[in-house]
């Protein structure tokens, strides 16, 4: 192929870029994929549902009716979001792989794109509110519920563009030698970009977190031992615990696999990045779950919230099941009746013969 001439291959097929880079996919079914699948869907489910959880009790109980509440139940959507990613990810993987078509394949890698993007943005949103509201000794913001909506809509706004940005040209299709190893239709330079926009904003929201956590060490000492501005503290202070959890379980579980990318884009061929890139993707899969987790052991008022949503459906399954078990009996005893009217009018007409 001469250099001054740019071919491209639309027409090709997943498996075609997947040779190109070296990274194979299983023709069979091997126990391995069984074991993958299968892992994955369970922890999609309890992604799913527990994320649902969350933002039902935000909407539930009013005490979580402000604006870092609902930055969080926005943060618990974009992790139901991830969860039904990684659920489409399940059924488009191993052998499934080869069957893709080009755009099946950047959809699939787009779901898991804008799930992390819109995270990281709900994420710096609410080190931003954070910073606010403790720099003003508030609990809660006084930012409008108005406004509150439209950082939301930007925030996924945003995050679906990231999202579509390789299929909408940065990637390899017509520049096979830029092909990435981990994601074999996407553009290195493109890993470089998304894993280093990432890096600095984690970057930027834990210096945010530490001036936070400065300015209320200094602040406490500051503060006499009135009961009022005593809770006051214990309950900004708890708050501030939960979302720094939140923050650094997120970092945590995302970077390395970030990192991986990183190198992958510099075309690190002595890193063996496919090596680790199983164990990387599950580790960012497991965060999507870890943040319930928090808000249950963290927020009293989130625990009760989740035992009384939890208790209303079992209710409601019991409750099904006396009524059906009612209507049973009923129509149980109105057969009997039926049957004694039926063998009275029979022992009737037989007398009268």
């Amino acid at each position: 192929m001469s250099s001054n001439t740019t071919e491209c291959y639309y027409n090709q097929n997943v498996s075609f870029f997947y040779e190109q880079t070296g990274k194979n996919i299983s023709v069979n079914w091997r126990k391995r994929d069984y074991a993958v699948v299968t892992l994955g869907l369970t922890v999609c489910f309890i992604v799913i549902f527990s994320n649902l959880l969350v933002i039902a009790a935000i909407f539930k109980n009013r005490r979580f009716h402000f604006p870092i509440y609902y930055l969080l139940g926005n943060l618990a959507l974009s992790d139901l979001f991830s969860g039904i990613s990684y659920l489409h990810l399940m059924f488009h993987t191993g052998p499934w792989t080869i069957k893709l078509s080009q755009y099946q394949w950047f959809v699939r890698q787009g779901l898991i794109d804008t799930s992390l993007t819109a995270s990281v943005l709900n994420l710096l949103a609410v080190a931003a509110e954070r910073h606010q509201t403790i720099f003003n000794m508030q609990l809660h913001s006084k930012m409008s519920t108005r406004r509150v909506i439209i950082v939301i809509l930007f925030i996924w706004m945003v995050a679906i563009i990231m999202g579509l940005f390789p299929t909408m040209g940065w990637n390899c299709v017509c520049d096979l030698e830029s092909c990435s190893t981990m994601a074999p239709l996407y553009s290195r330079s493109f890993l470089i970009f998304w894993a280093v926009l990432n890096l600095v904003t984690f970057s930027i929201m834990v210096a945010i977190y530490t001036r936070i956590f400065l300015y209320v060490r200094h602040k406490s000492k500051q503060m006499s031992e009135h009961t009022t501005q005593t809770r006051h503290k214990e309950t900004v202070l708890g708050l501030m615990k939960t979302v720094s959890m939140i923050l650094g379980l997120f970092v945590l579980c995302w970077t390395p696999g970030l990192v991986l990318l990183m190198l992958d884009g510099f075309d690190c061929i002595s890193c063996k990045v496919l090596r680790y890139e199983k164990y990387f993707l599950v580790l960012a899969e497991c965060n999507s779950f870890v943040n319930p987790i928090i808000y249950c052991f963290r927020d009293k008022d989130m625990r009760r919230t989740f035992k009384e949503l939890l208790c209303c459906l079992c209710n409601r399954n019991r409750g099904q099941t006396t009524r059906d078990n009612h209507f049973t009996t009923l129509e149980n005893s109105r057969l009997r009746t039926i049957r004694k009217e039926t063998d009275s009018n029979r022992s009737s007409l037989m007398n009268d013969d």
